[in-house]
C-alpha cells in the first residue's frame, strides 16, 4: 500500500507541475455511473472481497468561494473468508455516502484551477449475512458501519486545446468518529445487539477524470482508489437474556477499494 501512495502523490505532482491551459469551464452538475473493487480485512481475524456497482450525482458551485455536494450508493456481493468461522459467499453489501466540499481557487490566472478543500463527509455500510450459515456452521448476522470524517485535499483542474477537461484530486479523510453495529440478535435472538465505537483511523484517496466537451452536455471516465485504515474500537458489553456474558469490540480493519466511473456532466 505504502508504494502504491508513493505513485499516485509522484503522479499528482506531476500534474500540477504541468498545469497550463485554456479558461477552465465547470460543468454545474454530474450524473454518473461506476464499477468497483472491494476488499475489507481484519489481520488474523478475516477478509472480504467482492465487486460493487452504483450511482453518484453531484452539485458544483463555482465562484470566488467553491461549493460542492456528492452522493453515491452502491450495492454488491462479497465473499467472506476466515481460518476460524469459515467461509460465506455472495453477502449483500450496501454503501451510501454523502459530502460536502468548500474551498477557493488559488490559482493566478484562469487557466488553470488549483483548488485546495476541505468539508465533512459520512460513510454508510451495511454487510447483511442475517439467515446464512457458513462452511463451519457459524450463523450470520447484519453489520452496519457508519463513519464520520473530514475530506481535506486538493483538486488540479485544467482544460486542453483539443477540448478535454482534466483533472486530478488528491485528499486525506480525516477520521472524526465511527459506530459499529453488530446485530448479534440476528443469529441469537436471546443476545444483546453491540454498538462500539472508532475513534481513531484515517483514509485517503485518489482519482484522476477525463472530460470531454460536446455540444450539449460533456462526458467524463474517472478512476479512482479509496482506502480507509481504521483502529481498534472501544470495547462493550455483550449480554445473553439480560445477563452480562462477555464483551466486544470491532478489530483494527484495512479498506480498499478500486473503481471506474463514468459520467454526464452538464
Amino acid at each position: 500500500m505504502k508504494k502504491r501512495a508513493v505513485i499516485v502523490i509522484i503522479v499528482f505532482l506531476n500534474f500540477l507541475q504541468n498545469c497550463f491551459a485554456n479558461e477552465v469551464r465547470i460543468p454545474r452538475f454530474e450524473l454518473s455511473s461506476e464499477i468497483s473493487q472491494v476488499s475489507y480485512k481484519e489481520p488474523g481475524v478475516m477478509k472480504q472481497s467482492g465487486n460493487m456497482y452504483g450511482i453518484s450525482g453531484a452539485y458544483n458551485y463555482f465562484d470566488d468561494i467553491v461549493i460542492r455536494f456528492e452522493t453515491r450508493l452502491t450495492s454488491g456481493q462479497v465473499d467472506y473468508s476466515s481460518i476460524n468461522t469459515g467461509r460465506m459467499d455472495s453477502i449483500d453489501d450496501i454503501l451510501f455516502e454523502f459530502r460536502a466540499i468548500t474551498g477557493f481557487n488559488i490559482s493566478p490566472d484562469e487557466e488553470c484551477i488549483v483548488l485546495p478543500y476541505f468539508g465533512y463527509g459520512y460513510r454508510y455500510l451495511e454487510d447483511d449475512s442475517q439467515g446464512r450459515v457458513t462452511t463451519t456452521g457459524h450463523l450470520g448476522y447484519k453489520r452496519e458501519a457508519n463513519y464520520y470524517y473530514s475530506p481535506i485535499g486538493l483538486s488540479i483542474i485544467k482544460e486542453t486545446r483539443h477540448g478535454f477537461i482534466l483533472q486530478a484530486n488528491l485528499e486525506y479523510d480525516l477520521f472524526l468518529l465511527g459506530i459499529q453495529k453488530s446485530y448479534l440478535s440476528d443469529a441469537i435472538p436471546a443476545r444483546s445487539d453491540l454498538e462500539n465505537k472508532q475513534k481513531t483511523g484515517y483514509g485517503y484517496r485518489f482519482s484522476f477524470k477525463i472530460e470531454k466537451e460536446q455540444k450539449y452536455f460533456n462526458i467524463s471516465i474517472e478512476p479512482y482508489i479509496m482506502y480507509w485504515n481504521i483502529g481498534q474500537s472501544e470495547s462493550a458489553d455483550i449480554s445473553d437474556s439480560g445477563i452480562i456474558i462477555g464483551y466486544g469490540y470491532e478489530p483494527k480493519n484495512y479498506s480498499t477499494e478500486y473503481g471506474l466511473r463514468a459520467a454526464f456532466n452538464f
